[in-house]
């Protein structure tokens, strides 16, 4: 794999330029608290960058910023390959970024969004993309042991997202955002489509974001790990440098630590002090009164 790293080709974009840069972004849903103050990230060409952290850290909501999904501040704040990533929706439309994740739904009517189905052949929607590299085609199908004959109203969950993945791969992308994609396949078709994407940032100066609670082998895929707690950008560096990771089994092991730091310090914060418990008077704990160790919650 040495080799291959030396024969990397450049992106499309200088090489002092960062893929993905976000610069003090302030982020929040109408009518809630902020997800995100002064948050700033920067992802270099070529990385295959895990993002982790607890479930409601911001991972998927960060993921949809960088993919144009949302409106933050500024043009200057989110930029993706140099270009503002709400904006400037040429780089969805070129396939440059690509975003995978959630469920794979459509809109119908009053009845909200549904998964993607209809009695229509796999073999017509993955034909029916223009511009298409046969072989680079050929060879996703084959990755993703695809059959084309599948009908999209009977397919199971884990055959659906092979095919979903297989149409957001079909041109060549230049950064790539997975929001848990690999949830529903098996381990020999997940651990394949790891390849593949290494393959791309090796060979085309590519950039993997990758959100996922799967750890294994990513010790020896990812070049970059990015941990997340309640919107605040806690780790974010080269694996090679993560020395937590030089004196553990695996991945797993590293960001289990840090997960069960996190409910420790969450857990602290929501203990009454004792000294608070011990001065409680008769008065205190009368059911007619206000009790300020409920308030304490709020």
């Amino acid at each position: 794999m040495a080799n291959n790293e030396e024969k990397s080709s450049s992106p499309p974009f200088s090489a002092a330029e960062n893929s993905i840069e976000v610069s003090a972004m302030q982020f929040s849903y109408e009518s809630h608290s902020p997800i995100f103050l002064n948050f700033s990230l920067n992802v270099s060409p070529g990385s295959r960058c895990v993002l982790v952290g607890a479930n409601g850290a911001g991972k998927t909501t960060l993921l949809k910023i960088l993919a144009g999904k949302h409106l933050v501040g500024g043009r200057d704040v989110v930029r993706v390959m140099n270009q503002s990533a709400f904006h400037d929706t040429q780089l969805v439309c070129s396939g440059d970024l690509v975003y995978l994740g959630g469920s794979w739904n459509k809109t119908v009517g009053s009845a909200g969004e549904v998964p993607l189905q209809g009695d229509f052949s796999v073999e017509h929607m993955i034909f029916g993309v223009e511009g298409v590299d046969p072989v680079r085609r050929e060879k996703l199908i084959e990755l993703l042991d695809i059959d084309l004959q599948w009908r999209m109203h009977k397919v199971s969950d884990g055959q659906r997202r092979r095919v979903q993945i297989c149409m957001g791969l079909l041109h060549p992308f230049q950064v790539l955002l997975l929001d848990e994609v690999t949830v529903d396949l098996d381990v020999v078709a997940r651990m394949d489509l790891l390849d593949f994407f290494k393959e791309e940032c090796v060979q085309r100066g590519a950039t993997v974001v990758y959100a996922t609670h799967i750890f294994d082998g990513l010790e020896t895929w990812a070049t970059d790990l990015a941990y997340i707690q309640d919107g605040e950008l806690k780790r974010s560096e080269k694996l090679s440098k993560l020395h937590e990771l030089k004196h553990a089994l695996n991945m797993l092991s590293v960001v289990e630590s840090w997960l069960r730091a996190e409910t420790k310090s969450a857990t602290k914060k929501l203990t009454a002090p004792p000294s608070q418990l011990e001065k409680a008077s008769a008065f205190d704990t009368s059911p007619f009164r206000s009790s300020r160790h409920m308030a304490y919650y709020r």
